[in-house]
């Protein structure tokens, strides 16, 4: 089974996947935050290097799905190639920190990739407020994350809200502004009942919220 991990910067979509990984013996993908050549470059100066940035999530996470897809093992996956194409790359366009040629050139290399490519078994969404997201990413203290704009954050959260509600497999919705998985047994334990219920259970929770 593929199992992804979606939500915005600083939503815990890593814990997450960490804690998971661990409780069911799942194999985790993770983002490629701390290794990436880009991303300190791209939040110094986004509209410089906001195309070099996408190609290189997009060529790492096309590769991710192509080998989850050979596998016979559960593997769960931190963010996925849908959040750079639906949301990420869009709001850089929409804020004019990447020009048309270079959205329309990484759209059309997007929509081949994902032509040969399936949906997860199960998708798990974060939804964090702004306030939330902002405490979370200063408390894990990561150089290149200290210019992060307030607005960029906000294009992102109105973006994963579009996505969501029009999204067509199977769904599971966390609120991480209540549930604090991270440091709360009984409420990762509410998650995991959930996801139990979706993956083995009778019956699908379309949009569950713990």
């Amino acid at each position: 089974m593929h199992i992804a991990v979606a939500g915005n910067i600083g939503s815990g979509k890593t814990t997450l996947t960490r804690m998971l990984s661990k409780r069911y013996g799942w194999i985790p993908r993770y983002e490629p935050a701390d290794n990436n050549p880009y991303l300190a470059d791209f939040y110094a100066d986004m509209p410089r290097w906001s195309f070099n940035l996408q190609i290189y999530f997009l060529n790492k996470r096309f590769k991710e799905v192509v080998e989850i897809s050979k596998s016979s093992d559960t593997i769960i996956q931190d963010r996925t190639i849908f959040e750079d194409a639906k949301i990420f790359a869009p709001n850089l366009h929409e804020m004019g920190m990447m020009s048309d040629r270079d959205f329309e050139n990484y759209t059309d290399l997007f929509d081949l990739m994902i032509s040969l490519v399936k949906l997860p078994d199960l998708m798990i969404y974060i939804r964090s407020t702004i306030p939330n997201l902002v405490a979370q990413i200063q408390k894990r203290g990561r150089e290149f994350e200290k210019s992060i704009r307030i607005d960029y954050l906000q294009g992102l959260n109105n973006r994963y809200d579009e996505w969501i509600s029009n999204y067509k497999g199977p769904l599971m919705i966390i609120d991480g502004d209540t549930c604090k998985f991270g440091n709360n047994p009984h409420d990762f334990q509410q998650i995991t009942d959930k996801i139990d219920a979706q993956l083995y259970g009778l019956f699908p929770l379309e949009g569950s919220n713990p």
